[in-house]
């Protein structure tokens, strides 16, 4: 079971700032909107979110569906049931927005540590 690409969404205070320093360690944007609060910088297959207001903290996102360069895939765990499957381990959603039986969808959860993490389907 996968659940798709994997990246490091980080909340920022400066956008602007934050996207020169990762350019100065060979990132570039990729994808996002700086007029929106957030960009999404690639260096290789590493991805990295960065999010100015959003939200308070790092979060570990996932995206079922697509590849590290956001392409869809072929056949993927939907997010429909990656979020039953983690109910059923026992897993706590502490957030979800999941409609119809395709599409869009998200929900998350958050590690014995207080990590938090997304599970974010766009396709």
């Amino acid at each position: 079971m996968s659940i798709g690409c994997f990246s490091v969404s980080l909340a920022v205070k400066d956008l602007s700032a934050s996207k020169v320093f990762y350019e100065k360690l060979g990132f570039s944007a990729f994808g996002g909107d700086e007029s929106h609060g957030y960009l999404i910088m690639k260096n290789g297959d590493t991805n990295i979110g960065l999010f100015q207001g959003m939200f308070e903290s790092n979060i570990l996102t996932f995206n079922p569906g697509w590849d590290q360069s956001a392409q869809s895939v072929g056949a993927f765990s939907d997010v429909r049931e990656l979020h039953v499957k983690y109910k059923a381990e026992g897993l706590e959603v502490t957030q979800e927005s999941i409609e119809g039986d395709s599409g869009p969808g998200s929900f998350s959860v958050t590690d014995p540590d207080g990590n938090k993490i997304l599970i974010d389907q766009h396709v």
